[in-house]
């Protein structure tokens, strides 16, 4: 049988050589894919940080590189100036630059003449060209500008000098001295200085180190009178030096606002004078003192004495206005809110008889006394106001109930500000009638157990000389912004308190106050009707003892066609401090100047004069010489 031979498609076997370089190729392949692989990894990582540099934050990185190469300088804002009624300025901001020196720049100054040869370099030679203008010695400001050869007290910078103006930095800054450096602010002057101190305030820093408005006009209105300040951002060198040329960009500063007042500095300077000469005469602890144009309710002037004076800071003195933060009781000026109350409710005429005398025990069993001794006897209710006689007055007051008589002591502005822009304005202080006593019940009508500031008291004042129509007070005409936007200061609403009649007749036996028997009479004006009345009230010192007293003063001029309603008070005069003796001279003196400054003319009608006692009105009837009110026809000869 024959053999078959198998056949196989099985490849040959390779030899070992071969075998081992074809592995090594392989490692080779998967090594170089690793690279190629990180290589590409890191490609990615690349174009990724790429991105994220040129595209995702290249706005926040070329002004990061932009902040390294720049120095930003601050634009101040100017604060706003305050102003009087005629535009007198009474608070403004100046410029003001402090001076540095860079101790390693100053050593590039070159100094060279027209022709470009130069005359001296560094310190030395800019010590020579400073020293003028700073009036600084020369050797003692070229070692200013050297700095200290002690490497404990080497510094590269320090101030050269402070507070100059604007016209010494620009000499200064004409020679071009490399390393020499403003420093630019604003300095708060007051160039009528002393006037209107407690109206206007101060600019300073308070106990948490904020700088702002500390008083005044400047605090009630800080937030309007700040500006915004601005910006400008410049390249510099390595060296510091500014690139010219180079990029710049400027945010303008928005000034403060303007603040109009009502007040005019010539009244205010006059009221500031009359009040200060009482208080001093008078040896006083303090004045105060308003005027208001009657009708509008705009303070004319304000003042107060002691006040801080922000030009001489050492002197010390009150920060704030007594005036509307200090309620005092009113004493007799209050009766002219009785007074008046009664004549409203048609319980009293200007004629109308009332026992007077030293003492007088009413059916609640209370006595009231008047300040001095004198006869019991019949009085018109013109003579009870002219001599100012508690015994008469309460009477009056028990025509009307105290609910009523409260009223009227609300819509006179008790116990609520008058609207003035002053910081920390007192409402002042008043109950209800249920908190009264029996004895309360009558120092009420008499200008005791209530307190009011002066403001308020010269409101109450201007209420009467309005014709009976209170209005709120102010001080600010309006406030003009830096881009002219003007707001016009709005008081609310009118108020009416009496009647224009019962006004008139208030007004006619205010005269009363003025004659030559009234308490007031200290405070007529030559040529010119006054209606007024003076007051007195007693204190309490530390230890609640009646030791200190209070002398107020409330009135208008000219009395028949009210244009100004002024109010005083003194505190704590020598002596038995009575307001005819301390408040009502600062009335005339301050309105003998008002009405002249301000053109009103001279009174051309007799003032109102009424008879005073019961046989003074029965001879005058009878003889014919009263008018249909009861007043003189013609003015007695001993009255005039």
């Amino acid at each position: 049988m024959a053999d078959v031979t198998s056949t196989s498609t099985t490849e040959p076997a390779r030899p070992a050589g071969l075998r081992s370089r074809l592995t090594g190729g392989s490692q080779v392949v998967r090594r170089l894919r690793v690279i190629i692989a990180f290589f590409l990894i890191g490609l990615l990582l690349l174009t990724v940080r790429l991105v994220d540099l040129q595209v995702v934050r290249a706005d926040s990185l070329a002004t990061t590189a932009s902040d390294f190469r720049s120095r930003t300088y601050t634009i101040p804002a100017e604060r706003g100036e305050i102003v009087d009624s005629e535009g007198v300025v009474l608070a403004r901001s100046r410029q003001r630059y402090n001076v540095a020196v860079n101790q390693v720049l100053i050593n590039e100054y070159v100094h060279r003449d027209s022709r470009g040869k130069i005359l001296g370099r560094g310190p030395v030679e800019a010590a020579k060209v400073l020293s003028p203008i700073l009036d600084i010695e020369e050797t003692k400001l070229a070692g200013m500008l050297y700095g200290s050869d002690k490497p404990d007290e080497r510094r590269t910078w320090r101030y050269l000098v402070k507070d100059i103006s604007v016209e010494q930095w620009r000499k200064i800054n004409s020679y071009g001295i490399p390393g020499i450096e403003p420093e630019s602010f604003m300095r708060r002057d007051y160039p009528n200085d002393g006037v209107g101190l407690s109206v206007i305030g101060f600019l300073g820093t308070d106990d948490d180190g904020n700088e702002g408005g500390q008083a005044g006009i400047e605090r009630y209105f800080d937030k309007e009178l700040t500006g915004t300040p601005g910006s400008i951002q410049v390249e510099i060198a390595r060296n510091g030096a500014v690139i010219p040329g180079g990029r710049k960009v400027e945010k303008p500063a928005v000034n403060g606002s303007t603040i109009e007042l009502t007040i005019n500095a010539d009244l205010q300077d006059a009221l500031d004078k009359a009040l200060a000469d009482s208080v001093a005469a008078q040896s006083a602890e303090w004045g105060a003192a308003v005027a208001i144009e009657v009708g509008t309710g705009r303070v004319l002037a304000l003042s107060d004495t002691g006040s801080f004076n922000p030009s001489h800071p050492d002197a010390g003195g009150k920060i704030g206005s007594r005036a509307a933060q200090a309620p005092v009781e009113p004493g007799s000026t209050g009766k002219l809110i009785t007074f008046s109350s009664a004549l409203d409710q048609g319980q009293i005429t200007p004629v109308s008889l009332y026992e007077v005398s030293s003492q007088r025990t009413m059916p609640n069993g209370e006595t009231i006394r008047d300040n001095n001794p004198h006869a019991t006897e019949m009085m018109t209710v013109a003579g009870i106001l002219g001599r100012s006689y508690n015994s008469g007055l309460i009477q009056i007051g028990d025509t009307i109930s105290d609910d009523t008589r409260y009223d009227y002591m609300l819509k006179y502005g008790l116990g609520a500000r008058t609207g003035i822009e002053l910081p920390s304005e007192s409402p002042g202080i008043v109950r209800p009638p249920d908190d009264w006593s029996k004895r309360t019940h009558y120092t009420t009508m008499f200008g005791q157990s209530y307190a009011l500031t002066t403001l308020q008291l010269g409101q109450i004042a201007a209420t009467i000389g309005n014709g009976g129509v209170r209005t709120d007070l102010h001080m600010v005409d309006a406030v003009v912004a830096d881009d002219g936007t003007i707001t016009p200061t709005v008081v609310d609403d009118p108020v009416r308190v009496i009647s224009e009649d019962a006004a008139s007749e208030m007004l006619s036996i205010m005269e009363a106050t003025i004659d030559r028997r009234g308490t007031g009479y200290p405070a007529r004006v030559d040529g010119y009707r006054v209606a007024g009345k003076t007051g007195t009230s007693q204190m309490p010192d530390g230890n609640g003892r009646l030791t200190h007293r209070a002398g107020t003063f409330a009135g208008v001029i000219p009395a028949e066609d009210p244009q100004i309603a002024v109010a005083v008070v003194v505190y704590n005069g020598a002596g038995p401090g009575y307001g005819s003796d301390t408040a009502a001279p600062v009335f005339r003196d301050f309105a003998s100047f008002a009405v002249r400054h301000l053109g009103i003319p001279p009174s051309s009608t007799p003032r109102t004069v009424f008879p005073w006692t019961a046989q003074e009105l029965q001879d005058a009837r009878g003889a014919g010489l009263l008018d249909e009110n009861g007043a003189y026809l013609e003015i007695p000869e001993g009255r005039k």
